[in-house]
């Protein structure tokens, strides 16, 4: 009789103590980066927030060591 009860108790803690919730991560989306190695002749020299942006064909970019890079603002 104790048996059953122990085994009565357990199925009954397994079935309303665990939590049926799960946990799914996602991973972001990989960007690809066009690095542009050297700034258009008709380039713009714009601040913006006291950040200094390149603004040409009415995008902005960021000066990095590798080149311009364009930034959503």
């Amino acid at each position: 009789m104790k048996t059953v009860f122990y085994i009565i108790t357990l199925v009954f803690s397994m079935l309303f103590f665990n939590s049926c919730a799960t946990r799914v991560q996602s991973r972001p989306a990989k960007k690809t980066v066009t690095v542009i190695k050297v700034a258009p002749k008709n380039h713009r020299i714009v601040q913006i927030k006291g950040r200094k942006y390149y603004k040409w064909n009415n995008k902005h970019y960021r000066k990095t060591k590798k080149g311009f890079v364009v930034v959503r603002l």
